[in-house]
């Protein structure tokens, strides 16, 4: 199966479980984020929150082939390795890395633009959302990290899994901007700082597609005293209680 044509399936599904993710409950026991119960983790302690989404029940959800679910696999054990040595992630959210991580990637895809072919992923940090993105199918994934042990590491997860991204180690405001047709990023900084830093790429008119929590409106309202900004938010389709701020225009008062 083609990049592309995994690409489409994982839009097309992503769009179906747009209207139904609330009510939808998948084999392994998914939940949606209203139906939180107490789990308990490998190792015996309580997690609270819906039981993990496996492998297999996001690859069926996802419409996600054998081989890119091969490479996705391949990425968590290589993320798993690396945890201790980087901290990469949170560590309990590799309890539920399926949902926490690639879910939590893959529900950008329905909200980029139709045609979008570049990516450029701003402090890609273990690689998600854009490593994900680009394993599902992105013809083309920038992922920007300064810290040159995490550049490392996903230069080492590309190699693998042979993902279609190139790995800048470097700081976003050294970069010479160039065309890309969305920007993300996850966990990365604070709107306001965020929006100065992407700048040259989102007046340029590229999409923004930022993963935020809880306090996305304070984000917002404090941006708004620099910025003119389009926006769309999306409740996290991972059940975190954060969401997916999409800009459409930015441009600075």
């Amino acid at each position: 199966m083609s990049p592309g044509t995994v690409f489409h399936g994982v839009v097309v599904w992503c769009r179906a479980l747009s209207r139904r993710v609330h009510q939808r409950v998948c084999a392994n026991g998914y939940r949606s984020r209203m139906k939180k119960s107490a789990v308990s983790s490998a190792s015996g302690g309580a997690h609270k929150g819906p039981a993990p989404l496996t492998p297999d029940a996001f690859a069926e959800a996802c419409a996600v082939s054998r081989e890119t679910m091969k490479r996705l696999e391949a990425y968590l054990a290589l993320l798993r390795k690396w945890q201790p040595a980087l901290n990469l992630v949170g560590p309990t959210t590799l309890h539920d890395p399926w949902r926490r991580h690639f879910l939590d990637s893959a529900q950008l895809l329905p909200l980029m633009r139709p045609g979008a072919r570049v990516v450029l992923d701003v402090g890609s940090g273990a690689g998600f959302p854009g490593m994900v993105l680009a394993l599902l199918g992105v013809p083309e994934v920038h992922l920007v990290e300064s810290d040159g042990r995490k550049g490392v590491f996903l230069r080492e997860v590309a190699r693998v899994t042979e993902a279609s991204v190139q790995v800048h180690t470097t700081r976003l405001e050294a970069m010479t901007p160039f065309p890309v047709d969305v920007v993300t990023a996850r966990a990365f900084a604070p709107l306001p700082r965020l929006l100065g830093w992407t700048a040259p790429f989102l007046e340029a008119g590229a999409q923004g597609l930022f993963l935020k929590g809880q306090s996305v409106e304070e984000e917002l309202t404090e941006s708004r005293t620099q910025w003119m900004i389009t926006e769309d938010r999306f409740p996290s389709r991972t059940g975190s209680g954060g969401f997916v701020l999409r800009l459409e225009e930015v441009r600075r008062v």
